[in-house]
């Protein structure tokens, strides 16, 4: 299993008038904390499409508990618990300063060859970047 911690503070433009973060808001987190995530093993999204692979959103999970609000410093922890095969799946908890379960979620993404416009196997130097993760 693969896990990353990445901080967020809320930006004043990023909440409603209320002062909560804004629904839509949470999939620009999920994804910010992703390519943080895929960063911090030495490879990045812009590999990726260097190499003509993209990852294309398939499916996405978002579940609000309690509201993250203007100036909260957000806590995203974030898990890849299954070895990417054509697809990745990520999995997502946002906490609050106070240690407040905020939101979970997921997403999951598909290696799509950019060429051809069809799934494809990751990159090896992506499955070898992942390969220490999952026990290999």
């Amino acid at each position: 299993m693969f896990s990353f911690k990445h901080h967020i503070r809320v930006r004043y433009a990023e909440t409603d008038q209320m002062g909560y973060v804004y629904y839509g808001n949470y999939a620009t987190y999920y994804e910010e904390a992703r390519t943080e995530m895929l960063r911090s093993t030495g490879f990045s999204y812009k590999e990726l499409e260097d190499m003509g692979v993209m990852l294309p959103v398939t499916d996405l999970n978002c579940k609000f508990i309690k509201a993250a609000k203007y100036d909260d410093l957000v806590t995203i922890n974030i898990y890849i618990r299954e070895k990417p095969g054509i697809r990745i799946k990520f999995e997502y908890e946002l906490f609050n300063e106070a240690g407040e379960l905020l939101n979970t979620g997921y997403t999951q993404l598909v290696f799509v060859d950019m060429e051809r416009g069809r799934p494809c196997k990751p990159p090896q130097v992506f499955v070898d970047k992942m390969a220490p993760y999952f026990g290999e």
